[in-house]
């Protein structure tokens, strides 16, 4: 396998990790060890920790190497701002669609998330909760919409819920299943005001954790 590709699949590792707190803020990731870890080359991490330091999703320490960017609450609060903005515009989009099939997707991930909280897997409940906005933003149909998302470091909220208490994954899940209700009944209006009070709650929860 190419180096690039090598190098692809170990950012989409990484980057996953990052997302879902399996890799916590302050942590240092090493080339040896990820190459280890992986069976590439250090060449092949370097490529993907470089380009997850493009994407600000990990920074150079004082004395170098890459560590996973902690969270300031400036960065918190306008991470929300932009979500808010992108998802209820996705929301909107996907509203006119007279086709509206991601419904069933978004249904499968609320019973993912409900499952593995259930089994104490957080790590799989947090990549869940992400992947629920991600195919919120995808159903507007619009891919500069999901590039913007990607590489915007947004789903930076999802490396909170790791501290998370149990009554927070249950108010999560409800919330995430008031959406996709309203969505199904064709009420634009509530799913749309449920989103933002996740997001609000999400935002407060990571700056009492912060």
């Amino acid at each position: 396998m190419k180096t690039d590709s090598l190098a692809n699949k170990v950012y989409i590792d990484l980057r996953r990790k990052i997302l879902s707190n399996q890799l916590v803020p302050g942590m240092r990731l090493k080339e040896d060890v990820w190459a280890k870890k992986t069976d590439v080359s250090r060449m092949a991490v370097r490529e993907a920790l470089n380009r997850l330091l493009g994407e600000n999703l990990v920074v150079f320490g004082e004395k170098g190497g890459y560590f996973v960017k902690s969270m300031t609450p400036d960065d918190i609060r306008e991470i929300r701002q932009l979500r808010e903005l992108l998802e209820l515009g996705a929301l909107r989009m996907a509203f006119q669609k007279e086709k509206q099939d991601f419904i069933p997707a978004l249904e499968q991930i609320c019973d993912d998330f409900t499952a593995m909280v259930e089994k104490g897997y957080i790590g799989g409940a947090c990549e869940a909760d992400m992947k629920f906005h991600e195919i919120l933003i995808a159903s507007s149909g619009n891919s500069k919409l999901m590039e913007l998302y990607q590489v915007s470091n947004i789903p930076l909220f999802h490396m909170k819920l790791g501290k998370m208490q149990m009554d927070d994954y249950e108010q999560t899940d409800a919330e995430h299943r008031q959406i996709v209700k309203a969505l199904k009944a064709g009420d634009l209006k509530l799913a749309e005001s449920t989103l933002v009070k996740h997001l609000l709650r999400g935002e407060e929860t990571a700056l009492e954790i912060e």
